[in-house]
């Protein structure tokens, strides 16, 4: 059975920070590319960054210097730290392998 299992979103003032992981299973992890997505209420879902199997990583330019993607194949975990964090950045995050999705996770960031 395919997983993904989310995990570190909730409430942070403005400038904190914090750590999202997202662990498979049941999926080819360690050369697919992977990426975190969010969705505010009312908005489309947009790509925030992602990472190829060999570690490159893109990134939205609205988060650019602030997060960062990376991944443990060990582990079958992919993680996207948020530093500096913004009311803006307040949304669902969803991880995304393969076609898969994860179940999502809130963050929200108050002023």
């Amino acid at each position: 059975q395919v997983q993904l299992v989310e995990s570190g979103g909730g409430l942070v003032q403005a400038g904190g920070s914090l750590r999202l992981s997202c662990a498979a299973s049941g999926i080819l992890f360690s050369i697919a590319p992977v990426g975190w997505y969010r969705q505010a209420p009312g908005k489309q879902r947009e790509l925030v960054a992602s990472i190829s199997g060999g570690g490159d990583s893109n990134y939205a330019d609205s988060v650019k210097g602030r997060f960062t993607i990376s991944r443990d194949n060990a582990k079958n975990t992919v993680y996207l730290q948020m530093n500096s964090l913004k009311v803006e950045d307040t949304a669902v995050y969803y991880c995304y392998v393969s076609q898969y999705w994860g179940q999502g996770t809130q963050v929200t960031v108050s002023s």
